[in-house]
């Protein structure tokens, strides 16, 4: 009786140890929110991307491996089908997905309309629509790159933290102290970088496309316009001769690539021209994981445009 009572004894105190011993498991659907997601479940869980390194939300096609990652996952963190249209389907209304875009509690920033109405007419010859289906990335409502500011970022981060918490509140404790981390090492790089960036926030610049908008308003940058709204659509001619116009009134210092699309069009625009080409990577494909990723991806971003524009 007496070995009974012991060995229930232990197995009381065993019981809550075996059922908190299994981390959170998180699976974030683009590296730089995998980056944020990654901070707030250190000691409490473990995080993973969807998306391979390189690849781009714009032309991504999913596998049947994908798939069963995005259904063994506690908890799903991806934008919304304003960025990652291919997961529309499979997300909404899922229980373990939570769509960044759908929350009020981020400042979100709008389109100013849609600037390439000639991108429609030279997109290869009017392909099909079929041929587009499943990524389409929507251009006509809110800008989903919100990881791209430091402001969207945090509020993001406290939205994914309650989730967290919701999900694991034995762990409530962790979470907020990793909030708290996250939000005070973001706000002393966003200090750093208008240091670094005010000398060269007047230099005028093209980007590939138009994706650094809370970038460009956290630190007042002088962005005179882009290539094309979204990677998915050829720029127009419309738009590539208003860029020669601009670039022989040398009001532009600076035209950014992206190491996910071909250089070919920024190419054939700058040909026979001293413009300085730079390189912006907005999903963060050389920022290693790890404690401090997010602000390194800052940190680059900051360095790739003061580097260019001065």
């Amino acid at each position: 009786m007496l070995r009974f009572k012991a060995w229930y004894l232990v197995a009381m105190v065993l019981v809550p140890l075996t059922v908190s011993a299994k981390d959170l498991h998180v699976v974030a659907t683009v590296h730089p929110v995998n980056l944020i997601v990654q901070e707030l479940v250190e000691g409490a869980g473990q995080s993973e991307t969807l998306l391979p390194a390189g690849s781009s939300p714009h032309d991504y096609a999913l596998r049947p491996s994908d798939v069963e990652k995005l259904k063994a996952a506690d908890l799903v963190v991806w934008v919304g089908p304003e960025l990652e249209s291919f997961l529309t389907k499979i997300l909404t209304g899922q229980e373990n997905a939570l769509s960044l875009t759908s929350q009020e509690t981020i400042s979100f920033r709008d389109y100013e309309g849609h600037e390439d109405h000639d991108d429609h007419e030279s997109h290869e010859s009017h392909e099909s629509h079929d041929s587009h289906e499943g990524h389409e990335h929507h251009h006509d409502g809110i800008d989903p790159h919100l990881w791209l500011g430091p402001d969207q970022a945090i509020q993001a981060a406290k939205v994914i933290s309650a989730a967290l918490i919701e999900l694991d509140p034995l762990n409530r404790a962790q979470y907020e102290a990793n909030l708290s981390r996250f939000t005070a090492s973001v706000h002393e790089t966003v200090q750093n970088l208008k240091e670094q960036l005010q000398p060269v926030r007047h230099n005028g610049y093209y980007v590939f496309h138009d994706a650094y908008g809370y970038f460009e308003e956290t630190f007042g940058l002088n962005n005179l316009g882009h290539f094309t709204v979204s990677p998915d659509r050829r720029p127009g001619a419309k738009t590539l001769i208003a860029i020669r116009n601009t670039l022989k009134k040398s009001q532009v210092q600076c035209i950014f690539r992206e190491p996910q699309f071909s250089p070919a069009v920024i190419n054939s625009v700058t040909n026979g021209s001293d413009i300085k080409i730079g390189t912006l990577d907005p999903m963060a494909t050389d920022i290693a994981s790890g404690q401090g990723g997010y602000v390194r991806f800052l940190q680059e971003l900051g360095r790739s445009f003061a580097e260019c524009l001065k």
